[in-house]
């Protein structure tokens, strides 16, 4: 491993400085999902606005991640390859999300629709500058099979509170007593979100131990023609990535899970209202914001504990397909415990529930943390930010398309918010609450029936890396 500073322990200190980033890292998505809905409920804009702005920006960013994983991986520099991208994409990322949201109803719907279109592209810009090196800054700091999971276990940790607290601007958006109106109120909470996070995402990049790579040989020079070539480089990264079999398992896996439940995320807020008020959303008062809530609040103290115990007892493989096991039960349950005039029932769903969500990037993580060492015993090359990029396109990609499959199944089922929905459309939203998520999970436990890096394997590469390097 000759590019990166990897040690078998890593100090809680430095754990927490990436958990830290993983926060903000969160906390940018969640609170974005959340203040979106201003767009249609305050400012106006029609369903295939809110759609244009919600996947154009999710493709652009799906193609710039593996342009930055390149350029991440071949950085000479005395801060090592990460830290420096890092910290900027942390300050773009910031200022972007809080112009973001200056949005005014004066200025017209098409000047808003494009102002709010370009601000997202720089938002997204930031994150991928942000993230891209971020997350291979987690692969890199250790290289014990064991580690890398407590180290994904403590940032996915921090990480959940931006989902505690994320639903709970939904309360201080639309109650005047915060900033005045809710469009007052989300220019305000725009930038003391992007102020406080961009800060909180520097923090990785300020503690977070680097080795030099000014004078390292191996990596590709970095000019406007090689960045430029590395679309060409980018395919065939791909290619080589996808040559390794664990890899693609986990990709596709993370694929099904992540965005079959995307899909009908949510479905949670029109289930409550719709099914347990019969539409009377004043009713449903804090039930919606609940339902968020208390789901990180359970993957926090109660899922990533248990399945980082369960990764060091059993191994990362049947940790997965006993937590998303879990997860199935919990879907099932969450059709039966939904029930009108005792909305405090589907509560007691929401720890199985959240066993699927909440394990997944903790033990995916680790595990393409093992497939590099499997990469560099094949290529002789360290690609952290490249796999990353991979890994991560995969998520995005999907997330842009759940975006639009979401309205399509409300067609389907007849649902339109706002109005008197019949008891078939909500049925049909509750059919596929519950029975898209469990179809994907069992198709990804499919897939990973079969996946075999186990920890003996991954210690066998990991000794034949320290070979090479004697």
């Amino acid at each position: 491993m000759s590019k990166v500073q990897a040690v078998s322990k890593v100090s809680f200190g430095q754990k927490v400085a990436f958990g830290i980033g993983m926060l903000s890292n969160q906390m940018f998505p969640a609170a974005l999902s959340i203040f979106m809905v201003v767009l249609v409920q305050n400012y106006g804009f029609p369903t295939w606005m809110w759609a244009i702005l919600f996947f154009l920006p999710r493709i652009f960013d799906s193609i710039t991640d593996p342009i930055m994983g390149f350029i991440s991986d071949n950085t000479k520099s005395v801060w090592g390859r990460r830290r420096q991208y890092v910290f900027i994409g942390a300050i773009v990322m910031g200022v972007s999300f809080a112009f973001l949201w200056q949005l005014y109803i004066d200025n017209g719907l098409y000047y808003n629709f494009v102002y709010f279109l370009i601000w997202s592209l720089a938002f997204y810009l930031g994150l991928t500058i942000f993230s891209v090196p971020y997350v291979a800054m987690g692969y890199e700091m250790s290289d014990d099979f064991h580690e890398r999971t407590s180290i994904m276990a403590v940032s996915q940790w921090i990480g959940q509170w931006a989902w505690v607290i994320a639903p709970w601007f939904w309360v201080v958006m639309y109650d005047d007593g915060w900033f005045g109106t809710t469009t007052e109120t989300t220019r305000n909470l725009g930038i003391w979100v992007g102020v406080v996070f961009a800060v909180l995402a520097m923090i990785p990049a300020l503690f977070i131990k680097s080795k030099s790579t000014k004078h390292d040989a191996s990596l590709a020079p970095l000019t406007l023609k090689t960045i430029s070539g590395s679309l060409k480089e980018i395919v065939v990264n791909f290619k080589e990535a996808f040559k390794i079999n664990e890899f693609k398992k986990l990709c596709f896996a993370t694929f099904l899970i992540y965005n079959a439940f995307n899909v009908v995320a949510g479905f949670s807020f029109f289930i409550v209202v719709y099914y347990l008020f019969q539409g009377d959303a004043a009713a449903a008062g804090l039930w919606p914001t609940l339902s968020g809530s208390v789901s990180a609040l359970a993957t926090t103290f109660i899922v990533i504990p248990i399945v980082a115990k369960l990764s060091k007892k059993m191994g990362k493989k049947k940790a997965f397909m006993v937590s998303q096991s879990i997860s199935i039960l919990g879907y099932i349950m969450l059709w039966f415990l939904f029930v009108p005039g005792k909305p405090y029932l589907f509560l007691f769903a929401l720890p199985f529930f959240s066993f699927g969500i909440g394990s997944l990037f903790t033990l995916m993580m680790s595990m393409t943390s093992d497939v590099m060492d499997i990469d560099e015993l094949n290529t002789g090359k360290r690609r952290e930010g490249v796999f990353g990029a991979i890994y991560w396109w995969m998520v995005k990609f999907g997330f842009a398309i759940a975006g639009l499959l979401t309205g399509g199944i409300m067609a389907l089922v007849g649902f339109v918010p706002d109005t008197v929905n019949t008891e078939a459309s909500i049925t049909g939203i509750r059919l596929f609450y519950s029975g898209l998520p469990i179809l994907g999970t069992l198709a990804a436990m499919w897939i990973m029936k079969t996946y075999d890096l186990t920890e003996e394997k991954a210690m066998a590469v990991s000794a034949e890396l320290e070979k090479r390097k004697k």
